[in-house]
């Protein structure tokens, strides 16, 4: 699809097009008006735009949105989702008019914002302004590294573009600036943006807080920039011929629009951002612009005959792809299987034959533990790529003997984020809902603040993705403070269908891995220690990580407390076990390395590990939010970290097995 395809500029002028248009404007309006609620004035705006995109430019099929050498459509601008529903009714998606006459209601497939799952045809789930746009870059780049290791001479099976259609809001936020400079440095030339340069924001002209020179920017990203009348259908054309031929880097094409376009009183005001017109306004807009003003969700029979063409030319389109992965499958049978298999999200048979084993008499940090299972991981998961925010030396996320990813270099598998944490979230996203791979980051598991926003949009969408977050208490010592995360285990723990594991030692690391890249409706946070642990489990006791939680360890007799931790305190909880051993105590140690996975479990074996009945002593170096789920006594940390050696910041903050002890003995004392 790299050969230039002309666009039919007759079909882009005259009364049919324009038609066509308002086609989409007033659908847009209408569903807000109904609603009572929504944005039309980008709708209204970006109509033109739209239109020639849709119709002239972009390959896919309706009947089939997973088809996979279709182009993406990404409207990063969320809030406009009225723009999105009205093209994919148009076209023939499986969304019905009256869907469109449900905008924002309860149980539709039109919510306010798009949502990836949810709608057939949505791409992404948008509306935090920035987010879509960045990760079209990882879609963009999923393209290339799946065209250089998988495209053969004459078997060009992955050749697709990348559309974004972007705000002022989007180019605002800084996550937009994390990606762009990446899509610019990889020089990703099908990754396409449009730039709906209306000048309007909800607290009225962007000339209030946004008068940087945008195109200027977008340059020296690296990108080429081209700029229209966003209101002008050929020149639109002929900029997204131009975005097309252009290989070497990405495209921003600045269209200037007006926002609400149309309508008398509130064209070009912030008024018609995110309000309804009213029924006087849309009445007077619909007369303005030559619209029946007495009819709602109003499509002419030629129109819809128009946008429709977009199943036959769809269904072409696959049927022709097809064809060539027939023939591709005959020349690169082994290949061939392996596309399938990625594609579909397979895991390659049974995990547990490469995944290393760690020796009792080992003391290693998780990190550490962690790098090694993942470079036994992936050489049987080509899928399996990532990289870190600049921090590949101590995230030990690097793959050995793996070249970098870089411009022109798209058959390698490691990822230089460099210092972009959120940018490296948002591109995770892409590249897992491009589909292909499973994709991991690395940071300090302090900055997992940085990119909050992507992981949350991860844990909405359900994608496969991995997060690997080092340093991850106040046992990285000496850094102080600022690098010692208290209260993110918690809030990480508290995002739903965000899989959080906290692995005690190598072979739980092992067991970590294993149920991250095996889960595939949401992503998963390896929380992993900078400082050394001992080994204190074994290869087949830590099997119990994929249940969550698990007894690592029973004492004789009649049970009468319980230790329980996570990660590098769980070995606070086995000394302490054997120090009241010694006083007649019998305590049952437990680790919890998931509790959203042990939350996955039936209620009996739940029940099996913490009986009711038996007292609970929790340690963990973080907030103890949230423990009073499982716990009678926490011991953990209300305050932040220090600077100093991370023995003496333990000691300092109390987080001692003598504590665990104590407040075992005084459970205990209280249940005689």
């Amino acid at each position: 699809m790299t050969e230039e395809i002309p666009f039919l500029q007759a079909a882009l002028v005259g009364d049919l097009a324009q038609r066509a248009v308002n086609t989409i404007r007033f659908l847009s309006a209408d569903g807000v008006q109904q609603a009572n609620s929504g944005h039309p004035g980008l709708p209204m705006g970006a109509a033109d735009v739209a239109f020639v995109l849709w119709t002239q430019f972009l390959h896919h099929n309706p009947a089939n949105p997973a088809w996979p050498n279709r182009d993406r459509f990404v409207l990063s601008a969320g809030h406009g989702s009225m723009l999105l529903y009205s093209l994919l009714h148009l076209t023939g998606y499986d969304l019905p008019l009256d869907e469109l006459k449900s905008f924002r209601q309860w149980g539709s497939k039109t919510p306010g914002h798009p949502e990836y799952g949810h709608t057939p045809g949505v791409e992404i789930t948008t509306g935090p302004l920035g987010q879509g746009a960045s990760s079209s870059v990882g879609m963009a780049l999923a393209e290339a590294l799946l065209a250089a290791r998988y495209n053969r001479p004459g078997h060009d099976l992955f050749d697709h573009y990348t559309y974004a259609l972007v705000s002022d809001g989007d180019l605002m936020e800084g996550v937009s600036a994390e990606a762009a400079s990446l899509a610019g440095h990889w020089r990703l030339g099908k990754l396409i943006w449009l730039y709906d340069d209306n000048r309007i924001s909800i607290d009225g002209s962007t000339d209030l807080s946004f008068t940087e020179d945008r195109a200027a920017r977008f340059r020296a990203y690296g990108w080429e920039t081209l700029a229209v009348d966003g209101h002008d259908r050929v020149a639109v054309a002929e900029a997204l011929a131009a975005a097309r031929r252009q290989q070497e880097r990405p495209t921003i094409i600045v269209c200037r629009t007006h926002i609400g376009f149309g309508s008398p009183k509130y064209q070009d005001t912030s008024k018609v951002h995110g309000e309804p017109l009213g029924e006087a306004e849309l009445a007077a807009t619909k007369e303005n612009l030559g619209w029946p003003a007495d009819k709602r969700f109003f499509i002419p029979v030629d129109v819809l005959a128009l946008y429709r063409q977009a199943c036959d030319r769809g269904a072409a389109s696959e049927a022709e792809w097809n064809e060539r992965f027939a023939a591709y499958s005959a020349a690169y049978p082994a290949e061939a299987a392996e596309i399938e298999r990625i594609l579909r999200g397979d895991l390659p048979g049974d995990l547990d034959a490469v995944l290393p084993q760690f020796a009792a008499d080992v003391k290693n940090a998780t990190r550490n533990t962690s790098g090694i299972v993942l470079n036994a991981l992936a050489p049987i998961l080509p899928e399996l790529i990532g990289g870190s925010a600049d921090l590949t030396p101590s995230n030990k996320t690097d793959l050995k003997g793996a070249k970098d990813v870089q411009a022109g270099q798209f058959d390698g598998r490691y990822l230089r984020f460099g210092i972009r944490e959120h940018g490296m979230g948002a591109i995770l996203n892409g590249l897992a809902l491009h589909g292909g791979f499973i994709p991991y980051g690395g940071t300090f598991m302090v900055f997992s603040d940085y990119m909050r926003g992507s992981i949350r949009l991860a844990s909405l969408m359900g994608l496969r993705v991995i997060y690997v977050f080092t340093h991850d208490s106040i046992g990285l010592g000496e850094d102080g403070p600022t690098h010692q995360p208290v209260e993110h285990l918690p809030a990480l723990r508290a995002m739903p269908n965000l899989g959080v594991i906290r692995p005690a030692d190598g072979n739980e690391s092992a067991q970590a891995w294993k149920l991250a890249v095996s889960r595939r409706h949401g992503p998963t946070a390896l929380i992993l220690s900078r400082q050394n642990v001992p080994t204190l489990t074994t290869p087949e006791q830590a099997q119990g990580v994929q249940m969550g939680g698990y007894v690592l360890s029973d004492p004789p007799g009649t049970l009468q407390v319980i230790l329980v931790s996570s990660g590098t305190e769980l070995q606070l909880a086995v000394k302490a076990q054997a120090q009241l051993a010694a006083e007649g105590i019998a305590a049952r140690v437990v680790s919890l390395p998931s509790w959203e996975q042990f939350e996955a479990q039936p209620e009996v074996y739940r029940q099996s590990v913490f009986p009711p009945e038996v007292p609970v002593v929790a340690v963990e170096a973080a907030s103890p939010f949230g423990w009073e789920r499982y716990a009678d006594r926490v011991i953990g940390i209300n305050r932040f970290g220090a600077s100093a050696p991370y023995e003496t910041v333990y000691q300092k903050f109390g987080i001692t097995v003598e504590a665990v002890v104590s407040a075992a003995k005084e459970l205990v004392s209280e249940m005689e």
